[in-house]
C-alpha cells in the first residue's frame, strides 16, 4: 500500500477503535459541572491530559453513575468515580468495580477519610433550611425530630428521597437511628404533607422564594441562596443530644474518589487523583462558590460565615460500611411510602 494511501485509511478509522493511546481520562463526576469543570481545565493546561467529564442531573444525581458503572463494568469507560457521598463508592466495592489506589496526596488526610477503594475530600452537611421571613428565630426547630410536629404541615419540602444526598441521609439514619424510627420519621414527615421537588438546589430556591417555610438540603445549596442575600439561615441539626441516640447530631457528606477498576486510562487517572487531592484543589472548592469543608488539615480556605466545621459541632457518627448495607432497606421503604 502506498504511503499516501495509508495515511488517508488512518484519517478514515474511528478514534475509538484506533490502538494509538488518547491522552485523556474519563471521570464520572457528582460534583456539580460549574465548580469542577475549571479544575479540570487547570489540570489539562498543567498536565496535558484532556478530562472528559460526565456530570450527574439534578433528577437522578449519584444514582445515575453508578448505575453507568454498573451496566458498563464488562469494558469500562470511566476511569474515575467522583462520588458526593462515601455510601455509592461502598456500593460499587462491594460489587467488585473499584480498585484500590493510595494516593501520596492523601497522605494528610485523617485516617477515617480513607476507605478501601475510595478516599473522601471535601465535606458539606445536611441542614435545615429556613425563610427567616416566615419563621421567627424563636420558633425555629433545632431537630430533625421537631420536623414531626403538626405545625410544619404543608410547610415542608425536600429532594426525592430515592436519590442523591437525600438518599444516602435516609440510609444513614437507618444506620444511626435504627429502622423503626427512621421510618417512623419519615411516616411523620409523610403526614405533614411534605412536599417533594426535583433535587436540593430546588429545595433551597422554594424555601427562599417562600413556598416553603422549611426544606432539608445540603449545605452548599442553602449557601449559595443565602449569598444572594435571599431571606434564608441554615440550622446544623440536633446538636443537644438525645440519650437513647448517642450517635445524633449533623450529617457531614464528604466528596470521594475512586479508581475504577479495568480502568482504560489508568495512569492518567492516578495523576488526576492525585492533583484533585491537593490542598489547592479543596480551597478552590471552599471558596469559589462551591461551599465545601476542607478535610485536609493542610488546606488554607476562608470559608462562609455561616458554614461551621465539624469539629465545632457534634456531628452524626455513622457507619459508613454499615449504612451502605441500608441502602436498598431504606431505598424500598422510600419508594413504597412516597409513591402512595
Amino acid at each position: 500500500m502506498r504511503i499516501g494511501n495509508l495515511v488517508l485509511l488512518l484519517l478514515t478509522i474511528p478514534i475509538g477503535s484506533c490502538s494509538v493511546p488518547y491522552n485523556r481520562v474519563v471521570v464520572y463526576c457528582a460534583q456539580d459541572a460549574e465548580f469542577a469543570e475549571g479544575i479540570f481545565a487547570d489540570f489539562t493546561r498543567i498536565h496535558g491530559i484532556k478530562v472528559e467529564a460526565k456530570f450527574d442531573t439534578e433528577a437522578t444525581k449519584t444514582v445515575g453513575l453508578v448505575e453507568d458503572i454498573v451496566n458498563e463494568a464488562k469494558r469500562p469507560r470511566c476511569d474515575i468515580f467522583w462520588g458526593n457521598e462515601p455510601l455509592q463508592a461502598i456500593r460499587l466495592h462491594k460489587k467488585g468495580l473499584l480498585e484500590a489506589y493510595s494516593s501520596p496526596s492523601a497522605s494528610e488526610y485523617p485516617s477515617w477519610t480513607q476507605g478501601a477503594t475510595w478516599q473522601a475530600f471535601a465535606a458539606r452537611p445536611r441542614i435545615i433550611i429556613v425563610n427567616t421571613e416566615l419563621v421567627p428565630e424563636a420558633e425555629r426547630p433545632r431537630s430533625l425530630f421537631e420536623l414531626e410536629q403538626p405545625k410544619w404541615k404543608g410547610k415542608l419540602c425536600m429532594a426525592k428521597p430515592l436519590f442523591g444526598t437525600t438518599a444516602t441521609q435516609a440510609a444513614c439514619l437507618w444506620e444511626v437511628l435504627g429502622p423503626q424510627r427512621t421510618k417512623t420519621f419519615y411516616e411523620n414527615l409523610h403526614k405533614n404533607e411534605i412536599a417533594i421537588v426535583a433535587g436540593n438546589r430546588h429545595v433551597a430556591s422554594e424555601v427562599a422564594k417562600g413556598k416553603y417555610a422549611l426544606g432539608l438540603t445540603d449545605s452548599d445549596d442553602a449557601l449559595a441562596e443565602l449569598a444572594q442575600g435571599k431571606p434564608v439561615a441554615l440550622i446544623f441539626p440536633d446538636q443537644n443530644g438525645y440519650p437513647d441516640y448517642p450517635r445524633w447530631g449533623t450529617l457531614y457528606l464528604p466528596n470521594t474518589l475512586s479508581l475504577v477498576k479495568g480502568a482504560p486510562n489508568i495512569n492518567n487517572a492516578k495523576s488526576l487523583i492525585d492533583y484533585l487531592l491537593r490542598p489547592e484543589t479543596e480551597a478552590k472548592l471552599a471558596e469559589g462558590g462551591g461551599y465545601q469543608i476542607p478535610l485536609n488539615p493542610k488546606t488554607k480556605a476562608t470559608l462562609h460565615p455561616a458554614l461551621i466545621r465539624p469539629e465545632k459541632v457534634k456531628v452524626m457518627k455513622v457507619d459508613w460500611e454499615k449504612a451502605a448495607e441500608c441502602w436498598e432497606p431504606s431505598q424500598e421503604f422510600l419508594r413504597n411510602l412516597f409513591a402512595r
